[in-house]
């Protein structure tokens, strides 16, 4: 069941309607024996995520739990109740990649919104979009920092996806542009001392 919250102004619109001032009222006939008249044991109001948090980790004290150790973008994330129903909506949903504007109304509006929102936040005075996942997206970034740096190497973590490092090398093979790897350190993050040392006036990223 979807619970959907209701403003101060909403709730008084709602006892007005049914000639009442407060919520109590809605309980008055109640005998005040068997009424509970102490606040309640809980917490003040919570965020989306901190009640399906604290639900998560109360069922996971009864029951047996498995341990994810997947990555790469595949790990457990969370996502906004509020995000399926947006999405599903008409206007943003079609079911084609947008290649015909007039079959794709939705994809599109949906893309606009986002590059929108991304410019407002960060202050850019553009953002890309439609990348269909990252080893598209990785290779995108490299040719454009190539671009507009006029520079023409790129250095590129051995931590990131080797699929996504394929991609990268299957696109800068054969325009000339060197690939170095820049290796990580015991606890999996990157080798600061290795990248000054490759890092220089030729890298465009």
């Amino acid at each position: 069941m979807r619970y959907l919250p209701k403003s101060d102004s909403e709730r008084r619109q709602m006892l007005d309607a049914i000639g009442l001032k407060s919520e109590e009222d809605l309980i008055a006939y109640l005998p005040s024996d068997v009424r509970f008249d102490k606040r309640l044991a809980i917490d003040d109001g919570k965020s989306e995520y901190e009640i399906v948090d604290y639900f998560r980790a109360r069922s996971a004290e009864t029951a047996v739990g498995y341990a994810s150790f997947l990555g790469a973008g595949v790990y457990n994330h969370y996502r906004p109740v509020v995000v399926e129903t947006v999405v599903s909506r008409g206007e943003f949903l079609t079911a084609y990649t947008p290649y015909q504007p007039e079959i794709s109304q939705g994809t599109l509006t949906s893309i606009f919104e986002f590059q929108t929102m991304v410019c407002q936040l960060t202050g850019m005075e553009v953002a890309n979009a439609s990348m269909y996942d990252g080893s598209s997206a990785v290779p995108e970034a490299a040719m454009m920092a190539v671009r507009i740096t006029r520079r023409d190497k790129v250095l590129v973590a051995r931590t990131v996806h080797p699929e996504y490092r394929q991609v990268l090398q299957t696109y800068t093979q054969h325009q000339g542009i060197p690939l170095e790897e820049i290796g990580y350190d015991k606890k999996g993050r990157l080798d600061l001392d290795d990248l000054r040392k490759k890092l220089n006036e030729d890298v465009a990223a």
